[in-house]
């Protein structure tokens, strides 16, 4: 400090040690205790990477900016008419919006529609936005829920606004979010259900809309509500699965967690019974556990599944309480009675409601798909002899709800006019499909296109004549549930001599719980061809008609009472339906 007075040297000596306390004083950017709603991500991320993990890229990402940040940027891409670019990609997603480029080079766009119930002036609403910023159709999906496709970049969030502006929203429909929250589709109608779950499905929808926390999970999530209804929802095969159950004049609902049947696991039962009032609030204790313990290092071993097989049940479950605040309700002690046996096919035909006089008819969507007019004539008809009301499914079908005994017969014809009905093939009620590589990057086979090419090939071939599902997924991620189906079909890709073509694993003897059928399929062939596919099928299902211990016997009977090499065996042998030329 040499040319300083003695005043100033005692100055800047001051000034400096003033500042290196201050340094001190201000903790680094690894100390600062996270707060707020987004406080729960980062405390997790911290832990993992404390204890020598390091953070997967969607981590980092989400980290540097919260995806629900970055509206600014999707308006932005969306008025120089640009597709998101690597990690971008992910994160839009948590505006809905999916670039699924090279399939498309377009997005699509997934909606929230709590319980898949939705009004007729928000069908039409969904048809114009379809028209005129989409490819002019909508898909049903398995999570009872409509995806818009074809979208231009340029017309991105026109697409979001329009969503919006019908009372609906796509906020948090992919990536490491609560996807839409599946409810019973007959809930309110059906004459055996215990509980309706359509304002259970409201409030949780609303909760996740509402607690931004419920954004920083470290992998996707899913929600069921089953109140007892006659069509299945598969909450089994779902993160958290409530379903109802009586014990002597009270209703509740258990508490099931972990399915995910793509990774071969149905939800577990927790021995935890809860009042319908309390749900919501208990899943929202689920998630804030999940979201704390959680792999954020390892998406391939992310899910809750793999939390509660590295936790052990009973230990997250004090978790779930810590977060409650309270301790849970368990089932011992308590007498439950039987839980009322869902319908295969319920979701087809024309049926009775608990309200004297009116009835819900289920129509068949051939694999999900809907032109604009159709929704908008699907609209019209719900107005006309019914109460406006369509009620989505996860078998990727619609129910009009709330049509009165005179007027079945003439909207069965408006149906009709449509080019749509509520009857079908056995073969046909039970065709479940994902998108497929017509729309989907991660898909190996045209799943939509070989699933009616299937079904024209049996219903010609096998006089079928009780209820089967036929499911065809595209990839790993098991959108279409092929393990549980009757037989489940995922695409591959097969080498034949120095080409590559589309073709599929097979595997049979899948169920869910609702139908007292729950089982994984297992698997029957490897790397079939799809040229070869409807013939393997065909006798497979020969084989069950000439086999079957009496006419009730389901095919899932027939295969649970058999190896598979007795299946493939009878298969072999089984008598094929010539056709005349």
């Amino acid at each position: 400090m040499t040319g300083f007075t003695d005043q100033q040297k005692r100055w800047l000596e001051g000034f400096t040690s003033g500042l290196a306390a201050r340094k001190a004083a201000t903790p680094t950017a690894a100390t600062v205790q996270p707060i707020g709603p987004d406080a729960l991500q980062y405390a997790a991320q911290d832990r993992a990477v404390a204890a020598g993990g390091k953070l997967v890229a969607e981590e980092k990402a989400k980290r540097q900016r919260h995806p629900l940040d970055r509206w600014d940027e999707v308006v932005e891409r969306s008025e120089k008419a640009e597709f998101p670019k690597g990690i971008d990609v992910f994160l839009t997603k948590y505006h809905g919006l999916f670039y699924v480029a090279p399939a498309e080079n377009s997005f699509m766009c997934r909606l929230r529609i709590p319980n898949g119930i939705m009004n007729a002036w928000q069908m039409r609403g969904l048809a114009d936005a379809a028209d005129s910023f989409g490819g002019g159709y909508a898909d049903v999906t398995t999570r009872a829920n409509l995806q818009i496709r074809e979208i231009p970049a340029d017309h991105a969030v026109d697409l979001l606004l329009a969503v919006q502006e019908l009372g609906l929203t796509a906020r948090g429909s992919g990536a490491d979010n609560i996807r839409n929250v599946t409810g019973s589709p007959t809930a309110g109608i059906d004459p055996q259900e215990l509980i309706d779950t359509r304002p259970l499905c409201s409030a949780m929808h609303h909760y996740i809309l509402n607690h931004r926390e419920m954004y920083g999970l470290p992998r996707k999530f899913n929600i069921a509500f089953d109140g007892g209804g006659k069509v299945p929802v598969l909450e089994d095969t779902n993160d958290i699965g409530f379903v109802a159950a009586r014990a002597v004049d009270e209703l509740y609902f258990r508490l099931q967690l972990g399915g995910i049947t793509g990774h071969q696991d149905f939800a577990h039962e927790t021995g935890v019974l809860l009042k319908p009032g309390e749900c919501v609030k208990v899943a929202g204790a689920v998630v804030r556990a999940f979201i704390a313990h959680g792999d954020r290092t390892n998406r391939a071993k992310a899910r809750l599944k793999y939390v509660l097989d590295r936790m052990g049940r009973a230990e997250f479950l004090k978790e779930v309480e810590k977060e409650y605040g309270a301790p849970l309700r368990r089932v011992s002690g308590l007498l439950l009675d039987p839980r009322p046996l869902a319908d295969k096919h319920g979701h087809i035909g024309v049926h009775p409601q608990k309200q004297p006089g009116l009835n819900y008819l289920g129509v068949v969507l051939p694999v999900g798909r809907i032109t604009s007019e159709q929704m908008r004539g699907l609209a019209d008809i719900s107005e006309r002899f019914g109460s406006g009301t369509l009620r989505l499914t996860v078998w990727q079908n619609l129910l009009i709800s709330d049509v009165a005994d005179k007027d079945v017969g003439v909207c069965v014809a408006a149906l009709a006019a449509l080019g749509i009905g509520v009857e079908a093939s056995a073969i046909r009620r039970g065709l479940v499909a994902c998108t497929g590589n017509a729309g989907c990057k991660f898909a190996a086979s045209n799943t939509k296109g070989h699933a009616l090419r299937l079904a024209d090939h049996l219903e010609l071939r096998v006089a079928v004549d009780l209820p089967i599902n036929i499911h065809l997924t595209g990839c790993h991620h098991s959108c279409a549930q092929h393990y549980v189906g009757d037989i489940g079909l995922l695409a591959c890709k097969v080498e034949r001599g120095e080409d590559s073509v589309e073709g599929y694993h097979v595997y049979v003897g899948g169920g869910a719980a609702s139908t007292a059928e729950q089982a994984m399929a297992r698997e029957y062939a490897r790397d079939v061809v799809f040229d070869e596919l409807p013939l393997l099928i065909e006798k497979l299902l020969s084989a069950w008609l000439a086999h079957r211990a009496d006419p009730t016997e389901s095919f899932f009977e027939f295969c649970r009472r058999h190896e598979v090499d007795a299946l493939r065996d009878l298969a072999a042998r089984a008598p094929l339906r010539a056709l005349a030329a």
